[in-house]
């Protein structure tokens, strides 16, 4: 059997699951994901992201798997008109953990059940791996921002009302750190730099070619996936340094 004709195999058994249970939506994917601090769940005033920024460090979210959806291709995996319901507010402002979620099917028969989508929709569709992900669907995405799917992986997204097939679709994500243009001009950085990170502990880590993304709608926070978090012994929150050449 070709890759084509297993992803079709496995993407028909996976509506099938799906069409089962498309009438009660709460029981799709409503276990409590790990907030890794990207989610604003813990108390107000005791976050440790907010603690180690007046520190003057750079406090670590932890990015696991998810997806970015257009509202057409939504509606094509959740039906006619379908919006975006909140699970619970990332850090960055404006940005939340959807409800909804998705399985990804790729060329193994292995798919992955349960990504969550984060809101808001966006202009393109995307999901984003860690390593580890890709290597269970049998891919190799390339290492990209966010919204960069030139040569992408081709993957599967299924959803309870249907699924699309991304030609390019999946990535696994740059390093990057969130900041404000207060922020980048604070500590000298400016887009197109590739910056340094020192992370202490056990399992004491240099992290490079992280890059910058710069807005005022940002507020500071450097995003890792799951593999680099794991080797490194975070979990978020943690408070890291910007080493300086």
């Amino acid at each position: 059997m070709d890759d084509k004709a297993l992803i079709e195999l496995v993407t028909h058994k996976v509506l099938e699951q799906l069409q089962q249970v498309a009438l009660n939506p709460d029981a799709i994917g409503t276990e409590d994901p790990c907030g890794g601090c990207a989610l604003r769940t813990c108390e107000a005033g005791k976050r440790a992201c907010d603690s180690v920024t007046q520190q003057q460090k750079i406090p670590v979210g932890v990015s696991a798997r998810h997806a970015h959806v257009t509202q057409e291709h939504l509606e094509a995996l959740y039906g006619e008109g379908h919006q975006l319901t909140v699970h619970a507010p990332l850090y960055q402002p404006g940005a939340f953990a959807a409800r909804e979620t998705l399985t990804v099917v790729g060329r193994r028969m292995q798919p992955i059940e349960g990504l969550r989508i984060l809101g808001p929709v966006r202009n393109y569709t995307q999901v984003e791996l860690a390593q580890t992900d890709a290597i269970r669907l049998g891919l190799n995405p390339p290492i990209r921002d966010s919204g960069d799917l030139a040569g992408a992986e081709a993957i599967v997204l299924v959803g309870p009302k249907g699924s699309i097939h991304l030609e390019e679709g999946a990535i696994c994500a740059t390093r990057h750190i969130h900041m404000t243009p207060q922020d980048a001009e604070n500590w000298g950085i400016r887009d197109g730099d590739l910056l340094k990170v020192r992370i202490s502990g056990e399992r004491a880590l240099t992290f490079e070619n992280i890059h910058p993304k710069i807005s005022s709608s940002y507020v500071p926070q450097m995003h890792l996936d799951t593999d680099d978090a794991n080797a490194a012994g975070l979990r978020g929150g943690e408070g890291v340094e910007l080493l300086r050449d």
